[in-house]
Order: C-alpha cells, then sequence, then structure tokens
C-alpha cells in the first residue's frame, strides 16, 4: 500500500514515463515471444501488460469516482479479480500497449489539471475488511508505485528473451 510519500509532481513524472517505457523494452520482441513465460510459473510480458491495464481500470475509476461524486463509498475491487471480466489476457500485445498508453493519457490530463486541494478528495473503501479512507492522492501513488517494477519486469523479461 502505498505510504503516502510521494509529491504530485513525482506521481505524474512516473505515470507519464510507463507506457513509453514500456513500448521501448517492447519494440524488439515478435509477439510469440511477448506472449512466452520466460520459465514455469513466471508471467509473460503480455500477462504483465494485461495485469497493469487491470490495475489502471480499477484504480483509475476508483480516481474518477472520488472526482465525481462527495465522499463516495466505493467497493473494494481486486485487480486480479477483475482481468477475469476482460480479454487482456488474449490480445495482442502492441494494441492492448496502445490501449494502456491511450487510457494513460486520459488519466494524466485529469490529474494534470487538478488543484492541489482536490488531490485530497477521499471515499470510503468497503468490501476488503476493515473500511479504509483513499484519495485521489493516494490512489494515483498507489498505481505509481505499483507500476514500476512491473515495467522493469517487462524489461527483465525481454532482456532474458534476447540472452
Amino acid at each position: 500500500m502505498p505510504r503516502g510519500v510521494m509529491t504530485v509532481d513525482q506521481i505524474l513524472t512516473l505515470l507519464t514515463e510507463g507506457p513509453p517505457r514500456l513500448a521501448e523494452y517492447t519494440a524488439g520482441p515478435t509477439e510469440t515471444q511477448l506472449h512466452a513465460a520466460p520459465s514455469p510459473g513466471e508471467w509473460s510480458a503480455n500477462e504483465v501488460l494485461a495485469h497493469l491495464r487491470s490495475c489502471a481500470d480499477v484504480w483509475g475509476s476508483c480516481i474518477a469516482t472520488v472526482l465525481d461524486d462527495d465522499n463516495p463509498t466505493i467497493r473494494a475491487v481486486n485487480p486480479r479479480t477483475w482481468i477475469e471480466r476482460t480479454d487482456y489476457l488474449e490480445l495482442d500485445f502492441r494494441p492492448s500497449l496502445q490501449a494502456f498508453t491511450l487510457q494513460r493519457t486520459d488519466l494524466l490530463s485529469v490529474l494534470q489539471a487538478l488543484k492541489p486541494k482536490t488531490w485530497s478528495r477521499s471515499a470510503r473503501v468497503i468490501g476488503a475488511g476493515k473500511a479504509l479512507e483513499r484519495t485521489v492522492h493516494s490512489y494515483a501513488e498507489w498505481m505509481a508505485e505499483h507500476e514500476r517494477p512491473h515495467v522493469k519486469q517487462i524489461k527483465r523479461i525481454v532482456s532474458t528473451m534476447r540472452s
């Protein structure tokens, strides 16, 4: 879970850098390679991207709800459960990355336009144990912190294929 240590600028920087890095790291491999796990039990690059898309769907939706409603109550949704409602795992990597990039562009345009105090708008989150309070800032930070190791994971997967 996020610890609340990132500034808005740090969050926006990380969220901006993710999709281009993914595009850079995955420019060379074939579709078959991007769908292949580097070893048994590990995720393929496509599975990591599908996971990132699922997280972006869930947490981005929470951000939108917090911005649209005053102090909403949100039922927690696990991105690993949400992915089962999508076709992300079956999609070709590059069109999926393009969709993820477009979704990120849309999210960034919303976040970059926020006034400083809007980042502290909050929701009550239920359905995953004790009710929690989450803010726009905490959701965006969570997304940025969560994405960083997965971007590095995709870089490692592609590097493993090349060696």
